[in-house]
């Protein structure tokens, strides 16, 4: 009992990173993250899998990974079993999620969020430490579609279209790229080809003059990044 409380305070001194937005990217540190869940009802379904991928700069770490699966404690959902293919048997076993999340926050430590969609993964994250430590994460966070809105928006890239929305496009953007794509939704799969999608978008970021973390966090945030961080007509008709 003593050293569940112990993790659990030490996991709250994790919560919060703090970089210098004039931080160069090139000496930069990111986490890329994607989760797979029992479901997509918010008030019901919890995380069941965190794959992430520590980067460099450009570089991505693959010595480094972070994979694990979660008893959700919980039923899941057959839709989304066909999704990410783990069958309850499969997690059954596994550790509860509270020392994961603990575990998980040592690994992000001082670095940059980086997910496709993340405010998804963002929202179960959360809600799981809303829960647990009252308190949620204070991490810079970049979203590798709004990165793909801007730069679709400056003609660097073209749209593309999929089935499901957003969260699919990653898929289709990494085809576009000649980035193969695991068949299997992982979530260590799926964090692995968002990476190789971030690293292509810094190179291009880089020619266009993204630099430094200030400006990356500006054009990759969930919620006013992609097309709403570029100067008022400025759409490319690409």
């Amino acid at each position: 009992m003593v050293k569940g409380l112990f993790d659990i305070f030490r996991s709250a001194e994790l919560l919060t990173v703090t970089i210098d937005p004039d931080a160069p990217i090139s000496e930069s540190r990111f986490v890329v993250l994607d989760t797979e869940l029992t479901g997509l009802d918010q008030r019901r379904d919890s995380l069941i899998s965190i794959g992430a991928l520590r980067m460099a700069g450009s570089k991505i770490e693959l010595g480094t990974y972070f994979d694990r699966m979660i008893n959700p404690e919980r039923v899941m959902n057959p839709k989304s079993v066909v999704i990410h293919g783990v069958m309850p048997s499969e997690v059954e076993l596994e550790p509860p999620l509270k020392p994961i999340l603990g575990e998980f926050l040592s690994y992000c430590k001082d670095s940059v969020l980086v997910g496709h969609c993340i405010d998804v993964d963002l929202f179960y994250l959360n809600k799981e430490l809303r829960a647990l430590l009252g308190r949620e994460l204070g991490y810079p966070v970049v979203d590798t579609y709004s990165l793909y809105e801007w730069l679709t928006g400056r003609g660097v890239l073209r749209p593309q279209k999929a089935s499901g929305g957003a969260s699919t496009a990653l898929f289709a953007i990494a085809d576009d790229l000649g980035i193969p794509a695991a068949s299997a939704h992982t979530a260590l799969g799926d964090a692995y080809t968002t990476a190789q999608v971030f690293q292509r978008f810094l190179s291009m970021l880089r020619r266009e003059e993204i630099t430094t973390i200030g400006g990356l966090l500006r054009i990759g945030n969930p919620a006013g990044g992609g097309t709403r961080a570029l100067p008022a007509g400025q759409m490319s008709n690409f």
